[in-house]
């Protein structure tokens, strides 16, 4: 089964994880700034396909194509690749094979049936500190309220995005704005309080 010309383009190499996890480097950038970990936000373009090599999900025909943000680790995906892309560098390929109870489980998901052995191939362009640190909440917290408003949000993510000189459109933030507050924001006040912000419990809040 070729489910993409990465396997042409470069020489894989597989780790097989005791929960019967896969995954398969398939291509691997010669200089990795920053290794993801649980709790960064991660850019990335993924697709999952059934054993028999059909298409469940394409991440570039969803959303206007545009590549998926999320938190690695917290549940914001599947735990497969919650696992599965750990360790990932900006550029760094995959394909990671997912057994039924790191994916769907037993009772599937939309064109996903019961019990469903997934292999996802993924792209990661970015990888930053995520939004639930401990230094991230400070940094962000600029008026020591211990609350995040949108504008310290993006204060944040301009510093964080464009270290290297590259400034980005303000639609680019604008995105991932709306996305956090939409997954955060529980009480609807337009801004992210310290409860609200430690939803993952950790111990440093």
């Amino acid at each position: 089964m070729m489910l993409s010309a990465w396997s042409l383009a470069a020489e894989s190499t597989a780790t097989q994880h005791a929960d019967d996890l896969k995954v398969e480097v398939l291509f691997s950038p010669h200089e990795c700034p920053r290794k993801s970990k649980k709790g960064d936000l991660v850019n990335a373009h993924y697709d999952g396909y059934l054993q028999d090599g059909s298409q469940f999900y394409c991440s570039r025909s969803d959303r206007s194509g545009h590549p998926q943000w999320f938190v690695l680790g917290v549940g914001q995906v599947i735990r497969g690749l919650d696992e599965g892309m750990k360790d990932m560098c900006p550029g760094e390929r995959r394909r990671i094979t997912v057994p039924p109870e790191l994916g769907f489980g037993a009772q599937g998901k939309d064109k996903v049936p019961p019990n469903a052995t997934l292999v996802f191939e993924v792209e990661v362009f970015s990888v930053s500190r995520g939004p639930r640190s401990m230094e991230a909440f400070k940094e962000m917290d600029l008026d020591a309220d211990r609350s995040l408003t949108p504008s310290e949000l993006r204060r944040y993510l301009k510093a964080e995005y464009e270290k290297g000189g590259k400034r980005k459109e303000e639609s680019f933030y604008d995105g991932i704005i709306d996305d956090v507050l939409r997954k955060s924001d529980r009480d609807g006040d337009g801004t992210i309080s310290a409860a609200e912000y430690n939803v993952y419990e950790h111990d440093e809040l």
